[in-house]
């Protein structure tokens, strides 16, 4: 069984224990349902936690935990990860990626020449993330995720093809 992380505790809200989290995930609504089971990663442990309330403010989630109800209950957690079990995924549509997915595809443009390795995808405050591939002369290239550059994704061979125009490498 492994962890993925869904988000960060960046800070307690108010004094009735809400946590102020940077979300990871695009199922916020889903993941901190009333019931549902979530983890926070501290001192190398997972310790499961229960939401009992959800709400978005100014951008972040803001998550209550059952038994936490006390800002002095839940200010050890600040920093901490936040996490689901693997097992807890939900299946995505047809062409729609979980960022650890493409983490480890090879890259390569239109004519099958290899461009690199996906190494991260990295979220933006603009429209859509860029996938970060590290070149074989180890320099990096961030190229956005977006179809005019990604052309293809093909899961089964984990290989990315890129659309590559002067100047994107």
């Amino acid at each position: 069984m492994g962890y993925i992380k869904i988000g960060t505790v960046i800070n307690t809200h108010g004094l009735k224990g809400e946590l102020k989290i940077r979300s990871s995930s695009d199922f916020d609504e889903l993941r901190y349902q009333k019931g549902n089971t979530v983890y926070f990663y501290a001192n190398g442990e997972y310790l499961p936690v229960k939401p009992i309330s959800f709400r978005l403010h100014s951008g972040y989630s803001l998550v209550s935990f059952e038994g936490m109800q006390d800002i002095n209950a839940v200010e050890q957690y600040k920093g901490c990860l936040v996490c689901i079990q693997d097992t807890d995924r939900h299946e995505l549509d047809d062409g729609e990626y979980y960022a650890d997915e493409l983490i480890g595809m090879k890259a390569e443009d239109e004519e099958g020449h290899e461009l690199g390795t996906v190494t991260a995808v990295e979220e933006t405050s603009g429209a859509q993330n860029n996938i970060r591939i590290q070149r074989p002369d180890h320099s990096s290239a961030l190229i956005p995720n977006v179809p005019e550059f990604v052309l293809e994704i093909d899961e089964e061979n984990r290989i990315i093809v890129i659309h590559v125009e002067e100047g994107l490498l």
